[in-house]
């Protein structure tokens, strides 16, 4: 059984509407704190076979200038590699997927006690984006997701032993995984509607990022 209100509750979910060279970008931030020290996280976000245990397995040339690829998932170049030195570290991707670009950055900071805190950025430009796609979704589209795998995350650092991709898959339909899912739109729902964003508007996304990610009808 997974602790989900208490997962949920671990990670700060924040989205900020820029402007790029005349063209609009969104800006989804989340940050949760870990009880693992710097080393410990950055090796489970860099490492291959560390990231296949609670992530997706990926290939490719690991380091700065490099290509990755997510089995079943987005591919890209590595654009800044940065290891731990004086208390942080991180990283900047592309995040290729669907023949759009965007960016992801990661960024850890050591805090009191051996901890943690690992912020994850995702930009994109709206007119990168399909068609309607952020009318439809909204912010919980990719938001959903990245809390999928900050709770990956959680658990593997917790125990050492991720979900095999079957048990996630199967938890991820089922009562826990729905809930889950539903919580995280709800909150992203609020992340828009704080960044300025029409209350009707996210909540519909909200409900149609939730049906999406289990299959279920927008209630």
């Amino acid at each position: 059984m997974v602790d989900i209100r208490t997962q949920l509750d671990a990670v700060t979910r924040s989205l900020t509407v820029t402007e790029r060279d005349g063209e609009r970008e969104n800006v989804q931030t989340l940050t949760q704190t870990y009880p693992s020290t710097l080393a410990d996280v950055w090796e489970a976000v860099t490492t291959a076979d560390r990231i296949a245990r609670w992530f997706s397995p990926v290939t490719g040339d690991l380091e700065l200038g490099g290509r990755y690829q997510i089995e079943g998932n987005a591919g890209g170049t590595i654009l800044a590699c940065d290891p731990p030195v004086g208390g942080s570290a991180g990283y900047r991707i592309t995040w290729e997927f669907g023949g759009g670009t965007t960016w992801v950055a990661i960024v850890l900071q050591s805090v009191e006690d051996a901890h943690t805190r690992l912020e994850l950025i995702h930009t994109a430009r709206v007119g990168d984006l399909p068609p309607e796609f952020w009318e439809t979704y909204g912010p919980g589209a990719t938001g959903v997701g990245w809390d999928l795998s900050l709770l990956g995350l959680a658990l593997y650092l917790g125990t050492g032993v991720g979900m095999a991709p079957d048990e996630a898959e199967a938890w991820a339909i089922g009562d826990e995984g729905s809930a889950f899912a539903r919580e995280s739109a709800d909150g992203w729902a609020q992340a828009h509607i704080s960044a300025g964003g029409d209350p009707v508007s996210a909540r519909r996304s909200a409900d149609a990022t939730w049906a999406f990610f289990t299959g279920h009808s927008v209630p």
